[in-house]
């Protein structure tokens, strides 16, 4: 009879979280796995469309091009940012005056706002007297460079600012990773005449495997829903050049009012990012 009393209060404790959690998470994924079946303008009634949202999508230039710039981004993250945040800890792991205050440093931008980073850089990145091309005309550098307004630059100049945003997290997480790495194996392969290269990349970077699987899956998540800091800087512009699935989801659905056709997208944004990520830990952090 205890046993089912505290069975039963066991279950009254976690009602409140299921309740928010059943709410806000799942009602509304199932609901808008409804709503990608239909056309729909957010007032009129339902039209039920089938699968030609998913069809119409993959016919849709603008959404293949912003399918493309999400993998453009994924790449240049896992290159650009965890191999820039991976130095970075490694750097801030050694004993020297002042690292905390480093660490604080560099990790200070990943609280900011992304949309608040967007207007930093829109400010950074300005033609006339942004901070950049102020720059290069001072040090005597002819070059001008519309920034963000230019199709070819525009995708790169915004990854940069996410970068600033974004190196501080990972960076942490290797932090942490790079603190677990037992000093005794260390020092035996210091005694075997290991050099710091080979002890980096044979013992380390191996027994860190956990911090990149948490690292490497944050950041594909990331680079697959990035928004605010397009959405402040471009918009997906210029001609579409830095059109995310995120972006392009937003302007279908409240600015067009194809609200079914906006729900498809995020629908396939999140079985992309299932795709990718359940494959990936399962097989790094080896589970069957």
């Amino acid at each position: 009879m205890a046993y089912k009393k505290r069975h039963i209060t066991s279950w009254l404790f976690l009602l409140p979280a299921g309740v928010i959690y059943l709410s806000v998470v799942i009602v509304p994924v199932f609901y808008s796995l409804f709503i990608s079946f239909f056309k729909w303008n957010g007032i009129s009634h339902l039209e039920f469309a089938g699968f030609s949202n998913f069809i119409n999508l993959f016919r849709d230039p603008i959404f293949r091009k912003a399918i493309s710039n999400n993998l453009i981004w994924i790449v240049l993250s896992l290159f650009g940012t965890m191999t820039s945040s991976l130095g970075l800890a490694v750097i801030l792991n050694k004993n020297f005056f002042g690292r905390t205050f480093f660490r604080g440093f560099f990790y200070f931008p990943a609280v900011i706002a992304g949309i608040a980073v967007a207007l930093i850089w829109r400010w950074i990145y300005n033609p006339n007297y942004g901070f950049i091309n102020q720059t290069l005309a001072l040090i005597g550098v002819n070059y001008q460079q519309s920034w963000i307004s230019s199709p070819a630059a525009s995708l790169y100049a915004i990854f940069i600012a996410a970068l600033w945003q974004s190196i501080g997290q990972p960076m942490i997480f290797f932090l942490a990773g790079l603190q677990t790495v037992p000093e005794e194996v260390l020092e035996a392969a210091i005694i075997d005449g290991a050099s710091n290269t080979r002890r980096f990349f044979v013992i380390t970077i191996p027994m860190m495997k956990e911090t990149f699987v948490i690292v490497i899956a944050n950041l594909i998540v990331g680079a697959m829903k990035v928004f605010d800091v397009i959405m402040g800087l471009t918009a997906g512009g210029p001609n579409d050049a830095t059109q995310m699935m995120s972006t392009y989801m937003y302007s279908q659905t409240f600015r067009y009012n194809n609200v079914g056709y906006g729900t498809a997208i995020a629908v396939l944004m999140v079985i992309f990012m299932m795709v990718v990520i359940v494959p990936y830990i399962r097989f790094t952090a080896g589970k069957e």
